[in-house]
């Protein structure tokens, strides 16, 4: 077959006959070869194969053969639905003897079907003209244009008008290409010339693109070996040394899912994320909790179970109903009583000198402060399985004997590790192919990348995965997946305010003693005139509404009696709050004229 121009083939082509497979002849480049079309990039070069999909018609082309103009008609053409006929051929009668339709439409032709158009010579009636070998008076657009034969035919349209059209059809052309993940959106109209090679090209097999995510979902095609077409993309996840060689051309051996499930960690000393595997060897102790607050009490209480803490700070009371607490108090917060606002925490409490069956029950309101710290008594050192099904999550652990399998456990060195929840995210367990005995773990959802399936051969023992046991998180994802989480340990709220005091109202002036004392003038003597440097420009308002009405400030001093527009006055006394910006100035001048 002689190469076709992409829109004479196209054009000819017989849906029946898809697929049918393409290659690239010569045709117009722009810096690569690159389009964008309909949102695809398309790169075509010469001996590029395409597999044509399917073909679906854009939109068609009139062209008018007299003048050339040309107009376009939507695939969806009938003229007798009221599709507008422009202006130039509009049939106005003008008196009773003219007809009502123009006379290229009447008599056997309806509106919007095509005829062919007679001889050449001017196009004045249809009248007499039959489509030979059908029962139709004309062809709907679809017919017309399965009748094109590498070039168009002349064609008349009463809807359109009264002289001859050419037909152009665009068509949007559904093709796959060798390692391209998605369908290739292609205009008929691009200028490239194509010849059909589906006879001698059966044998050939156009390879998509997989994504790691799209490989967890097929268990039958595991283990194989693949090829990386593309790195992950996006912000890094794991600090793991294996995850930079993730990269294009890297070869990998892909073994199956990983059966463990995992729990995200952080050690508040250091601001450093984990995410541990349930193949984790180490063993751990409970740390006691720590609170700041009767909100946090309220806050790390557990249904059914009493939560004795001691007291590490003396708190002050609140009236005669809420005693003072003292260091080394022991409370046991026993739940909550009352609703609303007036909401208290019932504990009973143990002093220091009281004996076990003595002790006082308190109610406390939920805004007082304080600090607590849990009584803890185990000692019992557990595995990671072992402390989920004892403790709910979160808690805070110490790690008190390191995973015997890793050459450095990274837990630890840490005084304290918090474990925030339990996750059950799906693993692939794979290896490169230039080290099949050391494995790795890799989430596919969070680490997706685009490879392709190879049949070179896998080693059948599965690789040992003791660097997944502990994978250390960037801090940008750790908030990440923490937003994302659906269980995720939020703080407490915050605390209720404290009842305002009696008198303070939210327009009463303070009392002036509450002021900060108002230093007296310094003699002459201790303001020596110090040398002159550079002031940085100082902020003058551009209003006098700008910090609002003030009265005379009070005197500060041979250094504030110096500034511009603040005047000494010790017989005024009743001052306006002075704004902020002019406190910040002042003490600016204050920090570089010491006195």
């Amino acid at each position: 077959m002689e190469p076709l121009s992409l829109q004479e083939y196209i054009c000819s082509l017989d849906p029946a006959t898809l697929p049918r497979i393409l290659k690239i002849c010569s045709g117009v480049y722009f810096q690569g070869s690159v389009y964008e079309i309909s949102g695809n990039e398309c790169c075509l070069s010469t001996g590029d194969l395409l597999k044509v999909m399917a073909v679906a018609l854009q939109k068609v082309i009139c062209e008018d053969t007299e003048t050339g103009q040309t107009m376009e008609l939507p695939p969806t053409f009938k003229g007798e639905q009221g599709y507008p006929v422009p202006a130039r051929t509009q049939w106005v009668p003008s008196s009773q003897a003219r007809p009502l339709q123009p006379p290229w439409a009447q008599p056997h032709c309806p509106t919007g079907l095509f005829q062919p158009a007679p001889a050449p010579g001017p196009y004045l009636t249809l009248r007499g003209l039959f489509l030979k070998g059908t029962g139709q008076q004309g062809l709907t657009l679809h017919q017309a244009l399965g009748r094109w034969d590498r070039q168009p035919q002349p064609l008349l349209c009463p809807a359109i008008g009264p002289r001859a059209l050419l037909l152009h059809p665009v068509y949007e052309v559904h093709a796959t290409m060798h390692l391209r993940r998605d369908v290739v959106k292609i205009p008929s109209t691009l200028e490239v010339d194509v010849e059909d090679v589906t006879e001698a090209a059966q044998h050939i097999h156009f390879a998509r693109p997989l994504l790691l995510s799209e490989v967890l979902g097929m268990e039958a095609a595991l283990p194989a070996q693949a090829e990386i077409l593309e790195g992950p993309s996006g912000p890094a996840v794991f600090e793991s040394a294996w995850v930079p060689r993730l990269r294009r051309g890297q070869r990998l051996q892909l073994h199956g899912h990983s059966h463990a499930w995992r729990v995200l960690a952080s050690a508040p000393s250091s601001r450093r994320h984990f995410l541990l595997s349930s193949t984790y060897q180490g063993r751990f102790r409970q740390r006691p909790r720590q609170f700041k607050g009767v909100q946090e009490l309220v806050a790390g209480l557990r249904p059914g179970r009493p939560l004795c803490v001691v007291v590490t700070q003396d708190c002050e009371g609140q009236g005669e109903d809420v005693p003072p607490l003292c260091m080394g108090d022991r409370l046991e917060a026993r739940g909550l009583q009352g609703n609303g606002p007036g909401t208290r925490l019932l504990c009973h409490r143990h002093g220091e000198e009281e004996e076990e069956g003595e002790g006082k029950e308190l109610l406390l309101p939920l805004d007082l402060g304080g600090s607590f710290v849990e009584e803890a008594c185990d000692s019992k050192k557990y595995g990671l399985a072992e402390l989920l099904e004892r403790q709910p999550l979160p808690c805070e652990v110490r790690v008190v004997a390191p995973d015997p399998g890793l050459e450095r456990d990274a837990l630890g060195a840490l005084p304290a590790l918090r474990l925030e929840a339990r996750l059950d995210q799906p693993f692939l367990v794979g290896s490169f192919c230039e080290e099949p005995e050391e494995g790795f773990e890799i989430p596919p959802r969070w680490l997706d990348l685009s490879l392709q399936l190879s049949e070179g051969p896998v080693h059948p023992p599965a690789p040992c995965t003791r660097r997944s046991r502990v994978e250390e998180l960037t801090e940008a994802f750790y908030y990440r997946l923490l937003a994302q989480l659906p269980g995720s340990p939020a703080p407490p709220p915050p605390r209720p305010p404290k009842p305002a005091q009696a008198g303070a109202g939210p327009g009463a002036r303070h009392p002036s003693a509450h002021r900060p004392p108002v230093p007296g003038p310094l003699p002459t003597s201790a303001c020596p005139a110090p040398p002159l440097l550079p002031l940085p420009a100082l902020p003058q308002p551009s209003t006098p509404s700008q910090y609002g009405r003030r009265g005379p400030p009070r005197d500060e001093g041979c250094a504030l009696s110096s500034l511009p527009g603040i005047e000494s006055n010790s017989t005024e006394h009743d001052y306006e709050t002075v704004d902020d910006n002019v406190q910040k100035t002042i003490r600016k001048m204050q920090a570089m004229f010491p006195f």
